[in-house]
This record gives structure tokens, sequence and C-alpha cells, in this order.
């Protein structure tokens, strides 16, 4: 049972090992359609939410009324022969300072629903099941090392995952043509076992971004070779713990890192 005070959630099944499904709470009054907003997010409740969401990685809040006026939108896209970089898995604000605690991303209301899937995961799992899944052939010796000492369990966990998760991707992204590329991300989300339904409108997603309990890492996920000219819902985010990012987008991801 999670509760906020005089508010129950109500929870629903979930896919993967991590994570919680919200279908709406339930209390003394009539919920309001905006329960996000309305209850979670009100000082009252805020942290013990955060902390849910510290804990478990992901909350999935379905059937949310209200308008999106408090998000901006999600920018980024890719083509056939290119992938954007939104579609590897990263934090939000990697490349600055200061990462975001939480990130929501949210399926507005609208006419065009949203096919594109997106894909959450945890951090560093998701780094040793890129390593592991990445062609042999493309592993540099320090990578065939880091490899090796996964399949002999033992990996250091202390070593820098950001580091090793740029390096996958560069070497991914030079060597194999975009829909090779899809399929080796598509494997790493059956790897590690990411969080990857269809989206619902009225749905935010509340990814643990950056914090010392549980972080995630999350992308943009085609499960099918993606031949564009399908019309496609969009979506919006915003980091409702703070820091704001001004001028983050979809495609500010760990991929391009300098070489050291």
């Amino acid at each position: 049972m999670v509760s906020f005070g005089e508010w129950r959630a109500r929870c629903a099944p979930c896919t993967t090992g991590f994570g919680v499904v919200l279908d709406g709470i339930e209390g003394p009054e009539p919920a309001p359609a905006d329960y996000v907003n309305d209850v979670l997010l009100l000082d009252a409740h805020r942290d013990a939410f955060f902390t849910l969401i510290d804990r478990a990685g992901l909350v999935v809040c379905k059937n949310v009324g209200g308008d999106d006026a408090r998000h901006r939108g999600v920018r980024g896209r890719s083509s056939r022969g290119r992938l954007s970089q939104g579609e590897y898995f990263h934090h939000d604000g990697c490349s600055g300072p200061v990462k975001p605690r939480v990130v929501e991303i949210r399926c507005p209301y609208q006419e065009v629903p949203r096919h594109t899937f997106t894909a959450v995961a945890p951090f560093p799992e998701v780094v040793i099941a890129m390593v592991i899944e990445m062609p042999a052939r493309l592993r540099t010796p320090d990578l065939t090392s880091i490899h090796d000492a996964i399949v002999a369990h033992k990996v250091d966990l202390a070593i820098d995952w950001d580091l090793v998760q740029g390096s996958v991707n560069r070497a991914v992204r030079r060597a194999l043509p975009a829909e090779a590329q899809r399929a080796f991300l598509r494997d790493v989300d059956a790897r590690v076992g990411a969080y990857r339904e269809p989206w619902e409108m009225g749905e935010s997603r509340f990814i643990a971004n950056a914090n010392t309990t549980r972080t995630m890492q999350h992308r943009r996920a085609y499960l099918e070779p993606h031949t564009g000219k399908r019309p496609n819902g969009h979506l919006v985010k915003r980091w409702p713990a703070g820091p704001e990012l001004e001028d983050l987008d979809e495609d500010d991801t760990c991929m391009v890192l300098p070489n050291r």
C-alpha cells in the first residue's frame, strides 16, 4: 500500500523487476483529475513521492488529467539512416555539472497516438548489458577486459560506467548501420529487463535520473525498423525536483565524451 497522507495510490502490475505503476489515487473525497500536481507534488506529499521514485527507480502515473503548461516539448528526431543520440540510453543533463534528480516524461492528450516507445533501465546494469551485447569485433582492449570480468563475475563496480558507456556507444555508432544499432539496443533492452510499455495519453513517467539509491537511464525506442512517414504523437517533459535545465533537449546524452 502506497499512501500520501489521506490519499492511497491504486497500484497496477508492473512488467519489470523495478518500478511502480499507479492507476490513480483514492481518498476521503473524489480525487482531482490532475492528481500529480494537485496531490503528489504538493508540499505535504512531494518528499514522500520523490522518496518513492528514488526507491522504485520509476513511477508511472496513468490517467492524469489537466494540461501540460508546466512542461516543455521533448526535442530530438531520428531518421531512417541515422539514430538520434536520444535513442541511446542516457541521463538527462549528463553533459552539465548538475543532473536533475528526477525527470518526468509525459504523453499529453492529443489526436495522434504515440507509437514510439520509451525504454527505462537501471544504471549501471544497462551499461553491463551493453558491453555483453556489443559484437566482439567492436570491443577495444579495455572493453574486452571489462567484458571478460563481467562474464567471470569479477567486474569492479566502482569503475566509471559513464565512460564505459560512451566507449560502447561510439564504437557501435561508428561501425554499424542504423537498423543494426537499433537491433543492438533492443537486445540490450531484453537483457537488462527494461520497462518498455506503450504510451497511454495522460500518462507520466517519473524516472530517478540521478540519486544515491537507484539511478535509471532512458531512451527513445523503436521496436520495429524505423521507416518514417508515420504520424507520431509527441511527448513533453520537466524536472519537478529541480533544477530547471533550460538548454537541455533529448539529444543531451552521454554518448559524446572526451577521450581520457
